[in-house]
């Protein structure tokens, strides 16, 4: 791989910075920010700000309010919060049943959502084994070769996998890995019959993991929750029970975000 320069990284973190710095003006205001105040702030002539404010602009980070050529926090500021909000919800919810499960199971226990085509691990609780699974808290997994990814997607058919995914091939990870949409696509079917996907070391050689979908009230997979072993411990044999274990978790879960939606909206 090819190390860059100094003079190569440079003006894109420049570039970064100062559409930071924008945004962090714009949001701490008040009131409108117009493009006066902001080459103030930055130092550098108007026709640079005006680039980078039109960039955030035409990305939906910023955006001019009725009338006005000034400048205000846009829609995607919003979705981002709102999808951070979201998680940590997910998580506070979530964390007894990840405990319980773990200890339930004597294995480490992963809550996920989806990221695009992978899936991203938002909280975990350690199993007390010596002997653990090493996946951590943030760490970001494909969705095709994982038990949690084909949770997530328990309910794409072929033309969804083709739109998250392209034409195919498939990554491949070990000789266990899902390579085809054709063979995704069945994967999801089976998760979505069962309420759990499986992974006999599809991303991980030896390493074994059951996880099932989370659903919001609308019956939409907003996260997944499951287990993950060393195949030495955790025989084929073993997936009906602890299958069932996840379940119930997700099962928990999906009692409490309704509980809590609707507490919600009793309040407004």
């Amino acid at each position: 791989m090819r190390t860059a320069t100094k003079s190569q990284v440079t003006p894109s973190i420049q570039s970064l910075d100062r559409g930071l710095l924008i945004l962090e003006a714009v949001g701490k205001s008040g009131t409108p920010v117009s493009l006066g105040e902001l080459t103030e702030l930055l130092g550098i002539d108007r026709s640079s700000v005006f680039r980078l404010a039109n960039t955030l602009k035409r990305r939906g980070f910023l955006s001019y309010p009725a009338g006005r050529r000034d400048y205000i926090l846009g829609p995607a500021i919003w979705r981002l919060s709102h999808r951070y909000d979201w998680g940590q919800m997910l998580i506070k919810i979530s964390h007894e049943q990840l405990k319980l499960l773990a200890t339930r199971t004597n294995e480490t226990s992963h809550l996920a959502i989806r990221e695009g085509r992978q899936a991203l691990f938002i909280d975990h609780v350690a199993s007390g084994h010596l002997i653990g699974i090493s996946g951590q808290t943030g760490e970001l997994v494909p969705l095709h070769s994982t038990a949690h990814g084909k949770a997530l997607l328990a309910d794409c058919d072929l033309q969804d996998l083709k739109r998250i995914f392209g034409s195919g091939p498939l990554r491949s990870y070990t000789k266990s890995t899902i390579v085809t949409l054709k063979q995704l696509s069945q994967a999801c079917a089976e998760a979505k019959e069962q309420g759990y996907a499986i992974d006999d070391g599809e991303y991980q050689e030896g390493i074994r993991c059951v996880a099932a979908p989370i659903r919001a009230a609308d019956e939409l997979i907003i996260g997944a929750i499951g287990i993950s072993a060393p195949a030495l411990r955790f025989p084929v044999g073993h997936y009906p029970a602890c299958a069932q274990q996840v379940i119930e978790a997700a099962r928990e879960i999906q009692t409490l975000l309704d509980e809590q939606s609707a507490h919600s909206n009793g309040k407004g």
